[in-house]
C-alpha cells in the first residue's frame, strides 16, 4: 500500500466523517451560502487560510509585471535560467452571455487584472465550456470561451490604462453540468432537464435561478453545475513568451473512475454504514468534479514543465454521508499519486502510470481547501498531502500586501487559503503573490495568486 493509502486507513480507523449541513446536491459552489460556486471550503464556506512570506513582491496593481523570458548569456557559466510567471485565477462563474457583452464590468476587471500581472501562463478557473447543450452555444467548435476571454478583453483597450496583452487559449470539457443519468444525488429520481439562468445582477455578479430543478440537474451530473459546462477551466499562454504548449503530450482525467483509486474514500453515512452511491454507480462514478490536466509547456530553453491543473469540489453542501468532502481530498490525492508516479491513474486516452520522476511540474488552481482552517476529513486538510510532499515545494506561502481577508495568505472574500501555485523542488522561486489592488471591487470573489520562477536550461 502507498504511503499516502496507510495514511488514509490509519486516519479512517480513528474518526467518523465530518458532519455539516447539506445545502444543494453533490456540490459546487459560490461565495457565500449560495448553493453553486466552486469556491467554498469548509469552515462555513470558502477556500483557505494563512501563513505569512519575507518573499512577497508587493500587491500594487502595476507591481512586476515584467516576464519576459530571458535565454541571454551570462559573463560566465553559460545561459542563464529563463524567467516564468505562472498564475491562477478564479473568475467566479464567468458565462458565454458575459463574454460577449462589451459593458461588462467584472469581465474589465478580471482583463485588467491580466495585463497588470502579464503571466506567461494562467489557470483560468470557473470559465463556462461553450459545448452543444449549454443555454448559449450556438455551433461551430466547442471550447471557444478561453480564447473570447483573451481575444475580447484581454487583448483590448478598455481605457483603464492597462495595455493589451495577447493570449491563446486551450479548454477540455468539464464534467460540471453534465449528465450522468443516474440518481446521484438521492433524491429519488433523474433528472430530465435543466432552466436556463436567469439574467446576471446589476453589479454583474452571477445569478443562480432555476430553483430545485436546476439543484437537481447539477447533482446527478458528473460535477455540479446548473447547465454543461459551467465552473470549467481554461489555460492562457501569453503570445510572445517563448512558451508553448506540448499538444501531442497533453494527458487528461476526466472520466478515472473514483474506486480505480487504491483505498478510495467512498462516502458513508455514518449512522446508518450504508453507501452514498449504490454499486452500480460507485463503478462507475468519476473522481474528478471537472477535469485534472497534465499540460506540458516548453520554454525557449527547452526546459519541459508539467502544468498540473484541476479544480476540486467544495468540501461542503452535503450532509454526514461528507461525499463533497471526500471527493475533495481524493481529487487532491489524484495529484500527490500522479507526483508518485502510481500506476493505477489511466488518462482518459488510455494510458496508465503517473509523472515521470524525473520532470519539472507546477499543480495550479483553486483547491478548495485551507491547510489551518477549513473542511478536513478525519482531522487532515486535504491540501496537506500537496503541501508537505517531498517533491513539491510547500514552504514559499504567496501573500498579498493589502491582505484581502484576515490572513495574508488568503485568497478568496470568504477568508481561507484556495487557490495555489505550487511548483516542484527542482524549479527555483525568485518571488510571488496574492495580487491585489484598489480598483479590484467585484471582479471575482477569489484573488489570482502567481509564482515567479527560474528554470534552468535541460
Amino acid at each position: 500500500m502507498s504511503r499516502i493509502g496507510l495514511l488514509l486507513l490509519s486516519l479512517c480507523l480513528v474518526a467518523s466523517a465530518c458532519d455539516r449541513e447539506s445545502s444543494a446536491s453533490g456540490s459546487e459552489t459560490g461565495s457565500d451560502t449560495d448553493t453553486d460556486t466552486d469556491t467554498d471550503t469548509g469552515s462555513g464556506s470558502g477556500s483557505d487560510s494563512d501563513t505569512g512570506s519575507d518573499s512577497d513582491t508587493g500587491s500594487d496593481s502595476d507591481s512586476d509585471t515584467d516576464t519576459d523570458t530571458d535565454t541571454g548569456t551570462g559573463d560566465g557559466d553559460g545561459p542563464e535560467p529563463t524567467a516564468l510567471r505562472v498564475m491562477t485565477f478564479n473568475v467566479w462563474d464567468v458565462r458565454t452571455t458575459d463574454l460577449l457583452d462589451p459593458t461588462h464590468t467584472r469581465l474589465a476587471g478580471i482583463a485588467r487584472v491580466i495585463k497588470e500581472t502579464a503571466p506567461d501562463v494562467v489557470l483560468i478557473n470557473e470559465i463556462n465550456f461553450d459545448q452543444p447543450g449549454d443555454p448559449w452555444f450556438d455551433g461551430g467548435d466547442p471550447g471557444q470561451n478561453g480564447q473570447r476571454l483573451a481575444d475580447l478583453w484581454i487583448a483590448k483597450d478598455l481605457g483603464d490604462g492597462a495595455a493589451p496583452v495577447a493570449y491563446s487559449a486551450f479548454m477540455l470539457p468539464s464534467n460540471t453540468g453534465v449528465a450522468s443519468m443516474l440518481d446521484l444525488d438521492n433524491d429519488g429520481s433523474v433528472a430530465a432537464s435543466f432552466p436556463v439562468p436567469g439574467p446576471r445582477r446589476s453589479d454583474d455578479s452571477p445569478t443562480n435561478t432555476g430553483g430545485a430543478e436546476a439543484l437537481a440537474w447539477g447533482g446527478d451530473s458528473w460535477g455540479f453545475g446548473r447547465f454543461p459546462g459551467q465552473y470549467a477551466m481554461a489555460l492562457l499562454v501569453r503570445d510572445g513568451s517563448g512558451v508553448e504548449i506540448a499538444g501531442g503530450q497533453i494527458r487528461s482525467f476526466q472520466n478515472l473512475v473514483w474506486s480505480s483509486m487504491p483505498d478510495a474514500l467512498r462516502p458513508v453515512d455514518p449512522d446508518t454504514g450504508v453507501s452514498w452511491y449504490s454499486d452500480a454507480e460507485w463503478q462507475v462514478m468519476r473522481l474528478s468534479s471537472k477535469s485534472h490536466w497534465d499540460v506540458p509547456v516548453r520554454l525557449e530553453n527547452g526546459a519541459v514543465v508539467h502544468l498540473l491543473a484541476s479544480h476540486p469540489t467544495p468540501p461542503v453542501f452535503d450532509g454526514p454521508e461528507d461525499r463533497n468532502g471526500t471527493r475533495n481530498f481524493d481529487e487532491i490525492r489524484l495529484w500527490a499519486d500522479y507526483i508518485d508516479g502510481a500506476e493505477w491513474i489511466v488518462d482518459d486516452a488510455g494510458t496508465a502510470g503517473g509523472l515521470p520522476a524525473d520532470a519539472s511540474f507546477v499543480v495550479l488552481g483553486d483547491q478548495n481547501s485551507d491547510p489551518d482552517e477549513g473542511a478536513t476529513v478525519n482531522g487532515v486538510a486535504a491540501i496537506s498531502l500537496l503541501l508537505e510532499h517531498p517533491r513539491i515545494n510547500g514552504d514559499f506561502v504567496p501573500v498579498a500586501g493589502d491582505p484581502v481577508a484576515d490572513d495574508a495568505d488568503d485568497t478568496a472574500d470568504f477568508g481561507l487559503r484556495a487557490d495555489y501555485v505550487l511548483p516542484s523542488k527542482d524549479l527555483t522561486v525568485v518571488g510571488g503573490e496574492v495580487f491585489t489592488a484598489p480598483w479590484y471591487g467585484n471582479a471575482s470573489d477569489h484573488y489570482p495568486v502567481f509564482v515567479d520562477l527560474e528554470i534552468e536550461s535541460p
